[in-house]
């Protein structure tokens, strides 16, 4: 089984201006739609079973907009899939659910993704102005780490200590909330491989692939993964910001991994961790 941890679509009517603020944030080219049929025709096209869905609430009242949709796809079989996308056999999303510590009935939308059977939450602190390190963010963490995956995006263009999310301030959470499973999405933390090889590597967490490999050195990534180890490894690919078939074959192309440890990156620790 292959799964694409790290993608992302947005519903019809708002795709194409989340792709506009993905490049203006960026500065990178995006030219893949990011309604949710292309997403499954790009994952559909890298022969991918099954892919991670997220959304970034960017401001508090986005929570409860972005839920009811992640929602209504989290109830669709296969069947009804196909028929709303008109694709034979697509692949399945996995929606993870929106959220943002500063909407003030953030228990009652926690609460809501628990009954529906939402395995997971992601935050993008840089978007959502939210800082990792703010104490405020301890009692959303509690009510979360006994039964929800949390994948934080980490890292930004400049490498600062001051950033929303670092490797540092994801090692103190991973501290305070043992319990808690997280994702440390771009490797651990875009930009800031070499602390994220210090301070997380190694630790009981997550790492995914997605915009990490294509930056750093070939080396520095065969040295995250040989800390970190293989059965902590996701394949991501950052949809659409960067096609699932070209990361799933050039993590296929490496030499250094054998077919058993590709297997486990490619999808088997995601199938595990979300069967967990």
């Amino acid at each position: 089984m292959v799964i694409d941890c790290h993608t992302h679509a947005f519903a019809d009517k708002i795709a194409a201006k989340a792709v506009a603020q993905l490049v203006e944030y960026y500065h990178v080219p995006v030219p893949r739609g990011a309604r949710l049929t292309d997403l499954l025709q790009a994952e559909q096209a890298a022969r991918v079973d099954a892919f991670i869905l997220l959304v970034a609430a960017t401001k508090p009242d986005q929570v409860r907009p972005a839920n009811d949709w992640l929602l209504s796809l989290a109830s669709l079989s296969p069947a009804q899939l196909s028929e709303r996308t008109g694709l034979v056999n697509p692949p399945m999303p996995v929606p993870f659910g929106a959220f943002h510590p500063e909407n003030p009935h953030w228990r009652a939308e926690i609460q809501r993704l628990r009954q529906a059977g939402i395995k997971g939450i992601k935050l993008h602190p840089e978007f959502q102005g939210v800082d990792l390190a703010d104490p405020a963010l301890a009692p959303c963490f509690a009510e979360i780490e006994k039964d929800f995956i949390v994948l934080i995006h980490i890292g930004d263009e400049t490498a600062r200590e001051s950033n929303r999310s670092t490797p540092r301030k994801v090692a103190a959470i991973a501290e305070q909330f043992p319990k808690l499973r997280l994702i440390a999405a771009h490797m651990g933390g875009y930009r800031f491989w070499h602390e994220a090889l210090e301070l997380l590597a190694g630790r009981d967490l997550y790492l995914d692939t997605s915009s990490a490999r294509r930056f750093m050195e070939p080396s520095l990534f065969r040295q995250l993964v040989a800390k970190h180890g293989v059965e902590r490894i996701l394949f991501g690919s950052d949809y659409p910001v960067w096609s699932p078939l070209e990361e799933r074959d050039a993590l296929g192309a490496i030499t250094w991994l054998g077919d058993h440890e590709k297997a486990l990156i490619m999808g088997g620790n995601c199938a595990r961790l979300l069967g967990g």
